[in-house]
């Protein structure tokens, strides 16, 4: 079993790498079974969230499975290599328990990208790439998480991205209540925004999203308004507020769309937080003036306040995981014996069934019973014992007394015998 954990971060990585690696969720089940039937890995789980894209998967080339996820994205290995990590074996397992608990996360202790991981072994069960390695791993991360939840406080005193945005916006703007707010998507992460945004009794609330069903199931909740992302260029220049997440590809807000809409209100400013990557917003808007525009990576600057509340649940969260590690890697270690186990259990049921063959034979052609019996116990005896005893006499010097101290541990010796 040849675990492996790859990928770049929001440690590792800026916004602007990050969202060319990133995987959409639509096309996901293409690139799982991409990688697994171009040889690249036996078995593999794609998470690619905001702030992360990494790749748990079975593997004995660590090179081609890292080279797939270049080639998928049209990008030269050498591009992406000076962010990537590379988590083998115990290293990977020890990953996959921190993300899931939230010890890696740009918001520590946040809660979302335990349910993001569970979509993400969702999918590749649904894509035919959760192998039985990988089912054991999410099944202990997961159960491990629930475990640093439950028993510290490292989800205390929580600083949200959404409560980020929200204090961002309240640096702009004297009050949200006299502002009005456009929610571009309709996701998790947009709807955690909205409630908080929502909370501030704001003039007007507007969702946009591709399909107005979603969009209006979300604006009911919050008392807002909906419309589809073709309204945008119309409505923009109608809200102080923006903040926008969706799965596209490409930006959702050009330069030229925000340029006409500061235009129509007369360079009143205009506050925009983007969430999304690949980014929905165009890097060139920060040269517009009058916009206050915040990427992913300038959220991060906010959500450390409250940080050190909860660092001292981070070593009791620590000694959580690397207990659960150890259970892992040593079940990891039990499972590569079983071959061995296997061909011994083999090869000793063979020489049972001749010796059973042989004795109904004698016993047909009248032979005692007794006589019988004795004869077949004599020669299973010595056939399991042919081999220890043969390889015994074969081996010389400090070899001979480790193969010794073998044999003591396998047949509960004594020093004196």
């Amino acid at each position: 079993m040849q675990l492996l954990t790859f990928g770049i971060n929001h440690q590792t990585a800026p916004l602007a790498v990050r969202e060319q690696v990133a995987f959409n969720a639509e096309a996901m089940d293409v690139a799982l079974r991409d990688l697994v039937d171009n040889g690249a890995a036996k078995e593999a789980t794609i998470l690619s969230t905001c702030n992360r894209t990494e790749i748990y998967c079975n593997t004995t080339t660590p090179a081609q499975a890292v080279g797939w996820l270049a080639a998928y994205h049209h990008l030269p290995v050498a591009e992406i290599e000076p962010y990537l990590y590379r988590l083998p074996q115990a290293q990977a397992v020890k990953h996959a328990f921190r993300v899931a608990s939230g010890l890696d996360s740009m918001v520590l202790g946040e809660p979302q990208i335990l349910g993001q991981m569970k979509q993400a072994v969702r999918q590749a069960e649904q894509a035919g790439t959760l192998g039985f390695l990988l089912h054991k791993l999410f099944q202990r991360t997961f159960s491990v998480a629930k475990d640093v939840r439950t028993q510290t406080e490292i989800g205390a005193n929580l600083v949200s991205m959404a409560a980020a945005a929200v204090k961002l916006a309240e640096r702009i703007f004297p009050g949200i209540a006299e502002q009005k707010i456009l929610f571009i998507g309709a996701g998790e992460m947009i709807e955690l925004n909205a409630v908080h945004f929502a909370a501030r009794s704001p003039r007007c609330i507007t969702v946009a999203n591709r399909t107005l069903d979603r969009a209006e199931t979300l604006a009911r909740r919050i008392n807002g308004h909906a419309i589809t992302l073709a309204d945008l260029p119309k409505q923009l220049a109608q809200h102080d507020i923006i903040v926008t997440c969706t799965a596209s590809q490409l930006p959702i807000l050009g330069k030229g769309m925000v340029e006409r809409a500061l235009k129509q209100r007369k360079h009143r400013p205009l506050f925009i937080v983007d969430l999304a990557v690949p980014r929905d917003v165009e890097a060139e808007v920060t040269e517009l003036d009058d916009v206050f525009l915040y990427t992913l990576d300038d959220i991060a600057e906010v959500v450390k306040d409250g940080l050190d509340a909860r660092q001292s649940a981070v070593k009791e969260a620590e000694v959580i995981i690397d207990s659960g590690v150890s259970d892992f890697v040593h079940w990891m270690e039990s499972r590569e014996v079983v071959p061995t186990i296997r061909a011994l259990r083999d090869q000793a049921e063979r020489n049972r069934r001749h010796e059973m063959e042989k004795a109904v034979r004698l016993l047909a052609k009248g032979e005692a019973p007794e006589k019988v019996l004795d004869m077949m116990s004599n020669s299973l005896t010595n056939k399991f014992l042919h081999a220890p005893t043969h390889a015994l006499n074969q081996v010389h010097g400090d070899e001979r007394e480790q193969f010794l101290e073998v044999i003591h541990r396998l047949y509960h010796f004594n020093s004196e015998e």
